[in-house]
């Protein structure tokens, strides 16, 4: 049996809320890599009933052309659309193995930290390919893995090369000019300054602010994400503060959440203005669609880069 390997942390429910548990092991997890089969290993049939526990691998089958091949995802996939019709079978934190099995899948995408429901599925002969942390350039090299594990490698190339023409457009726009300070919130509490989680200096989120053309206050700190307090945050002085949600919200709620920010009239931000809240699944997930989550993030900092 092949397994492809590409860790996430369960996060803790009690320091953080279960609205932000997913959006906080995706931020974990930062994008993606996958290893090839064993030298001399003969390549593993291409797989034709395909189980995918984590919701970025699953956007990079549908836009692989492998969509027909998906036939269960996990409880938080949302992307894209066909993904509503299809069975759930839990998550990092919840597989359901018994769901999984009767599916009767020839290859299951798994986190590399479900070190006991990888076990369950060896003992049960089901080819895997485990989900490895990295940072955004490995996004493309997972593409290129999974495209070549599943047989569709041209397809691959293809997703791949409008990925990196995507992002070569938004360092042309944004080349030569200042790179403001950037505090890049994934996680906070409702109308508070409190339980705020923020982008350490790596992880794909990082790498996206920098090619985005901003400079990460938090870039010091050699960590995936920072629990922020208010003093944390005065003493980094950010210039802009850009916070990313997984969901919508409505105009009244996102003017509401930046007004919170008001509490702290010293920061640089909040007196310049310069407060983005950003409500789009596109700069959260590691997938295929991160070019696009990154020009959402350039668009917030150079908002005269994108008027041409």
């Amino acid at each position: 049996m092949m397994i492809t390997s590409i860790t996430a942390k369960p996060c803790k429910l009690s320091k953080i809320s279960k609205k932000y548990c997913f959006l906080f092991v995706i931020i974990a997890i930062f994008a993606s890599i996958a290893i090839g089969p064993l030298a001399g290993a003969q390549a593993p049939p291409k797989p034709t009933r395909i189980i995918s526990l984590i919701p970025a691998v699953s956007e990079m089958l549908f836009s692989l052309g492998a969509g027909p091949q998906v036939v269960a995802v996990s409880s938080f996939d949302d992307y894209p659309p066909e993904v509503a019709k299809l069975p759930r079978v839990g998550a990092l934190l919840d597989p359901d193995l018994e769901r999984i099995l009767s599916l009767q899948p020839d290859l299951v995408i798994v986190y590399e930290s479900q070190t006991d429901f990888r076990r369950q599925l060896e003992r049960a002969s089901i080819p895997m390919f485990v989900y490895k942390h990295a940072g955004l350039r490995d996004i493309t090299v997972t593409i290129q893995e999974l495209g070549a594990r599943i047989g569709r490698d041209q397809a691959a190339a293809d997703v791949v090369r409008r990925i990196d023409a995507r992002f070569a457009d938004i360092a042309a726009r944004v080349a030569g000019r200042t790179r403001p300070r950037t505090l890049l919130v994934f996680g906070r509490d409702a109308l508070s300054l409190r339980g705020i989680y923020a982008s350490g200096g790596v992880g794909f989120l990082h790498d996206m602010l920098e090619a985005a053309g901003g400079e990460n206050v938090f870039a010091d700190v050699k960590r995936q994400s920072v629990q922020a307090t208010s003093e944390l945050i005065l003493a980094r002085r950010p210039d802009v503060i850009i916070e990313l949600r997984a969901s919508r919200m409505t105009t009244v709620q996102q003017q509401q959440e930046i007004d919170t920010w008001k509490a702290l009239p010293a920061l640089p931000a909040v007196r310049l203005g310069r407060i983005n809240i950003l409500t789009d699944p596109r700069t959260v997930t590691p997938g295929p669609r991160v070019g696009e989550g990154t020009e959402l993030l350039a668009r917030a900092l150079h908002p005269e880069a994108f008027r041409r």
